[in-house]
């Protein structure tokens, strides 16, 4: 629909941060509600996803695989030689894709006429921006969606160490790693630089990596990144780092002492929102510093609005571009919409591979009001067991209601664990029971069938 902003404004709407959501945003605005809009990038188009996160990691996660295809495929007849992995050859393919999607972001914006800044963007007022350079402009409708970084622990040579957005750009492959922290990043680089062929130790300081996912599926990953080589160890952290002839030397909080050519901070993230003239706009902030929004992603001020990780809501980049689009509808559409938070489907590239979506066991034991039907099985997958090498296991469980039937929750580790689950993921939301799963045909030889044709639950809950 045709603008009709005032003449004072510079822009219908200005976008601080070209990741996925914010670059949506501009976008669709401009191209389908004609508004003139214009955005703001101070690092690289694309965002952490494309840049920094899930597109390089999942290539990375490629790579990683290749190191048992040689074994493998000799136990199916072939003849293949192994002779290593180089870093070198892969790299510069690497940021060469990077590259190209970077050009792909901005030539969608070109083609929709927003206007791009490629500098950081600041809030002066609530309506005007102030660019880097000096200039200001003005826009009826800011949005903010700059996005989140990792952060270092503050312990002594903290600065020795790297994080996630480091990773992909080190000179050569460390040989000796050390990754701090259990989440799913720290896991999934765990996998990674293992698969690569670096020797990775873990340390995180809870009991169990991956907290927050199911107990069952978790600790099946944990085991087998044991088993794959990973030196796992827990109830421990970092307390000080130093640097020595022979790379980098970690104190550990039981009294230990190690050595390293690197250490990896997975150590959690923090929103973008430092010096940003936020508060001063009259914005709030949470306590880790994100922006806080209702429902339909508004600040309160009525100009100001914020998407993505900045929100420090669900921190997923499908999850940013629904926002983004659901802030153009009701901004620019007159079709107010609130960003759908349930039952998100989601999938971590640790190796093995989950897939979860829905209630944990735990969670549907603490909030259910019913009894609980545990429905679960654990194999070897097909491929890998007939090759006779070290298979990792494969899980699929469900959380059933009791009384009302309903599937609360669906969690899956394995080969290809992502792609089930997003299948899995339609039915989960669209609310099926236990007996739809049930009268779902298999579809045989998958490892997908057992989600069909688990008949009897492993165990009830009262």
């Amino acid at each position: 629909m045709a603008s009709d902003t005032p003449s004072t404004f510079d822009y219908d709407l200005f976008v601080i941060g070209a990741g996925s959501g914010g670059v949506r945003a501009a976008r669709v605005a401009a191209g389908e509600a004609g508004a003139k809009v214009a955005i703001a990038e101070e690092s690289r188009y694309g965002g952490t996803c494309v840049i920094r996160g899930c597109v390089p990691k999942k290539l990375m996660v490629f790579a990683s695989g290749y190191g048992t295809m040689a074994a493998e495929a000799q136990a199916y007849g072939w003849d293949i030689t192994e002779n290593g992995f180089d870093w070198g050859v892969f790299k510069p393919k690497l940021e060469a894709e990077l590259d190209r999607l970077e050009g792909i972001y901005q030539k969608l914006l070109d083609g929709s006429g927003v206007d791009k800044f490629d500098q950081r963007a600041t809030l002066a007022d609530a309506h005007t921006v102030r660019l880097a350079d000096g200039t200001t402009k003005s826009a009826k409708t800011i949005l903010i969606a700059t996005g989140g970084r990792p952060v270092k622990p503050e312990i002594p040579g903290a600065e020795l160490g790297i994080t996630s957005n480091d990773i992909f750009h080190v000179d050569e492959l460390p040989k000796r790693i050390l990754i701090v922290g259990g989440g799913y990043i720290g896991c999934e680089f765990a996998g990674v630089l293992n698969g690569l062929g670096s020797h990775v130790t873990q340390y995180y300081r809870g009991l169990q990596v991956l907290r927050g996912f199911d107990e069952e599926a978790r600790t099946l990953i944990a085991d087998e990144m044991k088993i794959a080589g990973i030196d796992l160890k827990t109830g421990i952290d970092v307390e000080k780092l130093e640097k020595t002839d022979d790379g980098i030397l970690v104190h550990d909080t039981l009294g230990g002492t190690a050595t390293f050519d690197q250490v990896l901070f997975a150590t959690g993230r923090a929103p973008n929102t430092e010096g940003l003239g936020l508060e001063e706009a009259g914005v709030t902030l949470g306590k880790k510093g994100e922006v806080v929004v209702d429902e339909f992603s508004h600040t309160g001020v009525p100009s100001i609005w914020a998407i993505g990780d900045v929100t420090d809501r669900v921190q997923l980049t499908p999850v940013a571009i629904r926002e983004g689009m659901a802030f153009v509808e009701t901004v620019f559409k007159g079709n107010p919409t609130k960003p759908d938070h349930e039952l998100i489907p989601t999938a971590i590239f640790t190796q093995p591979e989950m897939g979860t979506i829905g209630l944990s066991e735990e969670e549907a034991r603490d909030t259910v009001k019913e009894p609980l039907e545990i429905y679960a099985t654990s194999f070897k997958p097909m491929q890998q067991s007939f090759a006779g090498g070290a298979a990792q296991k494969i899980l699929m469980k469900l959380i059933v209601g009791a009384h009302s039937r309903t599937v609360l929750g669906c969690h899956i580790v394995g080969p290809s664990a992502g792609e089930m689950i997003q299948m899995a993921g339609i039915a989960v939301k669209m609310g099926a029971t236990k007996e739809d799963f049930d009268r779902t045909v298999a579809v045989h030889p998958t490892a997908a069938e057992e989600m069909v044709t688990m008949r009897n639950p492993v165990r009830t809950l009262s």
